[in-house]
């Protein structure tokens, strides 16, 4: 039993090391891509004649707080009204629906050419109601965005000149937070999504891998969205499956980091829970979906597939963290009992080394937000403490969804509840769209609280303090997610 428990430690340690590694090619990619000049040929958007016709589609389900922000957002968007339509793709079953129909209806009397789609039955969710709308789309170009998330007047200028080179599919934009402040949650939220748009996101773009579209915030070529299959409801996750579809089609993709598009993070944790749910679990559809299509595509570069084999199996590591976590406390006995394995212990501290690189690439992207202060960097420890204890408090939950991707169980779109938080003041704690509901996982959650609680009191029990701090780091995290998860 002791090597049955050393063999799977071993080899959980062994993933996390390869896809630090990973991270590390990405960091030194976002390095380098720093010190390039873009040189990108560009539209003129001054010229009409090179000035193509945009459609800016915003799915929409249940929106109430946020629908009147966002159509007042898009209609300041800078852009010659007669090659841009708006489309309102709206699948509501609420009151919504109405107050949808009255803003639209304002929006046209100004002369704004913006329509309210509307559709008998949810069909593909999200993905189908985008489906549905490029069927009469005018524009040559498709911008998608979330409800809540608020473009500045200038973003399609940024982004359509890009779309010059005829290989070029999407153009997607680096997120931006409008109420990261407003709690440790949110906090978190933006330091996790940070470090994807920045460090990930241009690493892996500047290196030629696959990257994907993230859902929002970007725009597509609507020839590379019909040559790639079309939007497909068949993963949670439409976003990452229509990008690798269409990576496959040999289109390029274009990151700007450097342009942000605001938009409103999770207040509530079981929005956040709904919505790591949806994402995590579409993960790993998309590796059963696609990742066999890649490897098989001999004109994919090894490297390239490396990553993809890393990219798509992201949220995996949840998996393998609650795997490593609950066999810690175990590996804790075994090495005090069994001094012959010594020097197994001592190897095993060279994985530490994956603690270190995650350590940097994480402190690249927040100085980019912050700054290289002193301060920040203390702030940044902080943080980075903070953000992994939470986030192996999610394991659980994360894990159930990776779980349900990979074994193919099928489950419906839930949306995330859009609250319109930006300040301290803004309350959100009357918001209709709130599930709070007690699950099996909180009291599996509940467990490993108590188990990583004794964790820590075994490091003192047996005067060994080896895996103190990740147990403590385990106990706070699940402490958070738990009690979070339990009061409103």
């Amino acid at each position: 039993m002791d090597l049955a428990v050393i063999i799977i430690y071993t080899l959980a340690l062994l993933f996390i090391f390869f896809y630090s590694i990973s991270q590390l090619q990405l960091l030194l990619n976002y390095l380098k891509a720093k010190k390039e000049v873009d040189a990108s040929e560009k539209f003129d958007l001054k010229n009409p004649s090179e000035t193509p016709f945009i459609t800016i589609q915003l799915p929409l389900y249940n929106e109430l707080y946020v629908v009147e922000r966002l159509l007042k957002n898009i209609a300041e968007i800078d852009y010659p009204r007669k090659k841009l339509e708006i489309q309102v793709l709206d699948d509501s079953t609420d009151e919504s629906i109405k107050k949808i129909e009255l803003l639209v209806k304002e929006l046209q009397q100004t002369g704004l050419d913006i329509q309210h789609i509307t559709r008998k039955d949810r069909s593909g969710f999200k993905a189908g109601a985008l489906k549905e709308g490029l069927k009469i789309a005018k524009g040559e170009f498709i911008a998608i965005f979330d409800s809540d998330f608020l473009p500045k007047k200038d973003w399609l200028l940024q982004t359509v000149p890009y779309f010059k080179n005829p290989e070029i599919g999407v153009v997607q934009t680096r997120w931006g937070h409008i109420n990261r402040d407003y709690s440790l949650l949110t906090k978190i939220q933006a330091f996790a999504l940070d470090f994807h748009f920045i460090l990930e996101q241009t690493g892996r773009n500047f290196g030629r891998h696959f990257i994907n579209f993230n859902g929002t915030a970007g725009i597509w070529r609507k020839e590379c969205i019909l040559d790639a299959g079309n939007w497909s409801g068949d993963t949670l996750t439409e976003d990452l499956d229509l990008s690798y579809r269409a990576q496959l089609k040999n289109w390029q993709f274009k990151y700007l980091e450097d342009v942000e598009t605001p938009a409103e993070l999770p207040v509530a944790i079981s929005a956040a829970r709904s919505q790591q749910f949806r994402w995590n679990k579409g993960a790993a559809e998309n590796f059963k979906k696609n990742f066999k299509k890649l490897l098989k595509d001999k004109s994919v570069p090894v490297g390239t597939k490396f990553h993809a084999f890393f990219h798509l199996l992201n949220s995996s590591m949840f998996l393998i963290i609650l795997v490593l976590a609950v066999l810690s406390i175990p590996v804790l006995f075994i090495k005090n009992n069994n001094p012959q394995f010594g020097w197994y212990f001592n190897f095993v501290a060279f994985f530490l080394v994956s603690t270190v690189i995650f350590f940097l690439c994480y402190y690249t992207a927040y100085a980019k937000i912050h700054g290289k202060s002193f301060k920040s960097f203390l702030s940044f420890i902080g943080m980075f403490f903070t953000f992994f204890s939470v986030a192996m408090g999610f394991s659980v939950h994360n894990s159930l969804a990776v779980l349900e991707g990979h074994l193919g169980k099928k489950s419906d779109f839930i949306r995330t509840p859009k609250f319109n938080v930006s300040s301290l003041n803004d309350s959100w704690k009357k918001n209709i769209y709130i599930q709070q509901k007690f699950s099996l996982s909180i009291a599996v959650e509940f467990a490993l609280w108590l188990y990583f609680g004794f964790g820590v009191y075994s490091a003192f029990m047996l005067n060994d303090f080896s895996l103190a701090i990740f147990h403590l780091m385990l106990f706070i995290g699940f402490g958070f997610v738990v009690f979070r998860s339990v009061r409103i």
